[in-house]
């Protein structure tokens, strides 16, 4: 069903808050703004499957409230995204989340299978793409895209029983629930302008000094962004930050001289020259700690180490039917290597999976071979 007006979806809520799992997934658009702008919520509670119109509804408490719920599951399929734009755009977090991306790395499918595959994979239903690019912001909208936007709810409550009964037999619903929450953390998608500047490309190449003016620019950036509802890059793009750190220019004829701001408007350029200038004052006790780019950052003689180690990643993961990426990263193999008494491979399910074998490994008490073509530890 379509909801466009304030009784049918009060009505609708009214039904669905008696549900205790619902499917849900948003429409945006971010192209051409900072906040995404959310278009379209497709909930499916209980089979009864609705596609909730955000822009022409004013009051969307009702569905924030079940939001927020810890008592209901709320299933998404990558939910990463659409928690932000509901966040945005409801100004609500969504608590007791399922995501079935993140179960399905554990159940034995591909990391970051698409919903399409997984569908397909679970159902044998082969679902049409044709509404991918669809403008969701334009009305009316058309019976094809209604029922498009319909079908990515439609599956997954379906799929999310299917999944806890496969997590429950194989033990592993106890190692999935903390993924969820990790992926449903309200602070992935709070973020403090004041650390935007972790999020800059090649940050890691930059110096101390360097970072704290790169903390200024892109607080700058971040907040100006944000005042205007433009992409941050319609600002100043990530190469262009860099370059300012680099050459530090605190007058307007050297500012210009960088690539991309010849035509920067004025007041923005005098704007950029102030936050250089108070990245340049900051006392070297207030830096920023440097970035490291941790799976570079190890020395060449350990490289050889860390393929072997990765080479027992695999082995350990394909025997337990999981993506190695689920069970660690490169970085967490460097975290291992270098004896970090924090690092996730020796905690609990991890360790347990692929950790122990490691540290067989990096003892001297494991081998590999190769038989049939194949990998296989000693």
């Amino acid at each position: 069903m379509y909801i466009s007006t304030q009784d049918e979806l009060d009505a609708y809520c009214e039904q669905a808050r008696a549900c205790r799992v619902i499917a849900v997934d948003t429409e945006f658009l971010r192209e051409k703004t900072y906040f995404p702008r959310l278009c379209l919520i497709q909930v499916n509670a209980g089979g009864a499957i609705a596609a909730i119109d955000p822009i022409l509804i004013e009051d969307l408490t009702p569905l924030a409230s079940i939001f927020e719920d810890a008592d209901v599951v709320k299933v998404f399929h990558a939910c990463s995204q659409d928690l932000e734009v509901i966040f945005d755009g409801m100004g609500c977090t969504c608590n007791n989340v399922f995501d079935t991306q993140v179960a399905a790395a554990f159940l034995g499918h591909r990391q970051q299978i698409g919903y399409g595959a997984l569908v397909e994979a679970y159902t044998g239903v082969s679902l049409a793409k044709a509404e991918a690019l669809t403008d969701w912001s334009r009305r009316p909208l058309d019976p094809e895209q209604l029922v498009y936007a319909e079908d990515d709810v439609r599956y997954l409550p379906d799929i999310y029983e299917s999944m806890v009964s496969e997590l429950i037999e194989r033990d592993r619903l106890a190692w999935v629930l903390p993924e969820m929450a990790e992926v449903s953390d309200p602070a992935r998608y709070q973020k403090d302008p004041a650390d935007a500047y972790l999020r800059l490309k090649r940050a890691a190449s930059l110096t101390r000094r360097q970072l704290a003016i790169a903390r200024e620019v892109c607080r700058w950036r971040e907040e100006t962004a944000a005042t205007r509802d433009v992409p941050r890059k319609w600002l100043l793009s990530d190469e262009v930050i860099v370059e300012l750190c680099r050459r530090t220019p605190t007058s307007l004829p050297r500012l210009r001289r960088i690539r991309g701001l010849e035509k920067s408007p004025e007041g923005d350029c005098r704007q950029v020259i102030a936050a250089i200038e108070r990245g340049l004052k900051c006392a070297p006790g207030d830096f920023p700690a440097a970035i490291k780019q941790r799976a570079r950052s190890v020395s060449p003689d350990k490289d050889g180490a860390l393929d072997l180690m990765y080479a027992v990643l695999r082995v350990v993961a394909d025997r337990a039917g999981l993506a190695p990426q689920v069970i660690a990263s490169k970085d967490d193999l460097a975290d291992l290597l270098a004896g970090s008494e924090g690092s996730r491979l020796l905690l609990g399910w991890r360790h347990e999976v692929a950790g122990r074998a490691l540290e067989r490994l990096l003892g001297g008490e494991l081998g590999l071979t190769i038989k049939d073509g194949r990998i296989e530890i000693l």
